[in-house]
């Protein structure tokens, strides 16, 4: 008797899913791990030439990993939380035995021997490692090759550029960015997606290209808010080696995205330094957005100290970025690009008392902040001054940076549109340590917004 013909799903219809329902199809075995793999290296070689999302991708590598999926699950076994889902490194996460250019030229044929804690993580949980996604230049702004899957000529944003233009082209449904000043809100709210910057301190960096580390946090990308939790859950936990990080429980955040308001949501409405220079389009979608929300939303306003934090989060970043970079600095500076290369000088000439004196903002504004989120779920805010501009620049992070600077949870959905078709993401942020919260009340307007139309 003829052996049955197995059943190949729709690429398109597959690729169109978010990452918990993929998860759960692959973990009742009604989705194999090769076939979803086989449906993001497709996309990803039909794609790929247009947008430049990936520094390393070896589609028979992807392959191996699935097959080995596949007959794990089917033998039995346990199987993680990620098992079988495809998902994107920022090419400043060590992989070992796979190149980690950190998207510098001089370090172009790096190859880590030992992972990344988050890589680690990823393996533990089944996850299929697809490739390394550009980045800028160590992280810093001068433009990566990646171009924006909703129009080539602007840009993705910076640095995780690659990692979200991949997950919006549904070239993977996850991926992993860092942000230090806005590189994961900016480029998932100018290519259409879901980015999560958690709160600082939650998911280890050992294996991350430092830069900053008072700023540097890692965070996710993903078609949506409880993919994004899925992914972020799977990532935190306490690592000796990153003091930073602080032993604990690692929080339920699947579960408290996915579980119902007790009662409606507030928003604090506030417009954040840089507001005025912002695109009026933004403006007049905020306005919309605010008047649609109604009872649900009141205005803020900041008290002056905040015109600090933009200074305080450079000085910090680029003081610190000074130290770690050096060995750039002394072996090869004339050859940097030009940002990272004023950026690594004006760090060098940053005297210690102006250091220390801004690594005393931090708290100082998240104290101030306080009030306002005693009286709301979460704040409300532009997650970048405007759609996508040019392919020239990464964009302005002048909406991201306070954000960093303070250490909160933030999330940005794409909820907004610009009369050209551009996505222009809604951010919320939310108290230190309650990102299940913040999650939750950013599934809750995911969710309004699609009822609203």
């Amino acid at each position: 008797m003829a052996a049955r013909a197995r059943h190949v799903p729709d690429s398109a219809a597959l690729l169109a899913l978010g990452a918990v329902e993929l998860r759960d199809r692959l973990a009742s075995g009604a989705l194999s791990a090769i076939d979803l793999t086989e449906a993001c290296i497709a996309r990803i070689e039909a794609r790929e030439p247009d947008l430049h999302a990936w520094a390393f991708f070896d589609a028979e590598f992807a392959r191996e990993q699935a097959r080995r999926l596949d007959a794990h699950r089917t033998a039995g076994r346990p199987i993680g939380a990620l098992h079988g889902l495809p998902v994107g490194l920022k090419d400043i996460i060590d992989t070992a035995k796979i190149p980690t250019a950190n998207g510098a030229p001089m370090d172009a044929g790096r190859v880590p021997t030992r992972d990344a804690y988050v890589v680690e993580r990823l393996k533990q949980a089944g996850a299929i490692l697809m490739g390394k996604t550009h980045t800028t230049e160590l992280a810093f702004m001068d433009p990566s090759p990646s171009r924006n899957p909703h129009d080539p000529s602007r840009t993705p944003g910076g640095s995780s550029a690659g990692s979200a233009v991949a997950v919006a082209d549904a070239m993977v449904p996850l991926a992993i960015g860092t942000q230090t000043g806005g590189s994961i809100i900016r480029p998932a709210s100018f290519c259409g997606v879901t980015g999560f910057k958690p709160s600082f301190g939650t998911i280890p960096r050992r294996g991350i290209l430092m830069q900053s580390p008072s700023l540097d946090t890692p965070g996710v990308f993903a078609a949506d808010v409880t993919g994004a939790a899925l992914l972020a859950e799977a990532l935190m936990g306490h690592d000796a080696t990153d003091r930073h990080t602080i032993p604990g429980p690692v929080p339920h955040l699947l579960d408290m995205a996915r579980a119902d308001v007790p009662v409606a949501p507030t928003f604090a409405f506030l417009r954040p330094p840089g507001w005025d220079d912002a695109d009026p389009e933004l403006h007049a979608a905020f306005a919309e957005l605010v008047e649609a929300l109604g009872d649900h939303v009141f205005e803020v306003e900041l008290p002056d100290i905040f015109a600090e934090a933009a200074p305080a989060r450079r000085r910090i970043n680029l003081a610190e970025m000074s130290r770690h970079y050096d060995r750039y600095w002394r072996l090869g500076g004339d050859t940097l690009g030009p940002k990272i290369r004023a950026a690594i000088e004006e760090g060098r000439g940053i005297a210690a008392r102006d250091y220390l004196a801004a690594r005393d903002w931090p708290d100082v504004l998240y104290a101030a902040l306080a009030e306002i989120f005693a009286r709301c779920d979460a704040i409300l805010c532009p997650a970048a001054p405007g759609p996508a501009p040019g392919h020239e620049t990464t964009g302005d992070p002048v909406f991201n940076g306070l954000w960093t600077l303070t250490g909160t949870p933030a999330v940005t959905l794409p909820l907004l549109v610009s009369e050209a078709g551009l996505p222009m993401g809604v951010q919320l942020t939310g108290p230190r340590g309650d990102d299940g919260r913040l999650l939750r009340t950013a599934r809750w307007l995911e969710t309004w917004a699609d009822t609203e139309g």
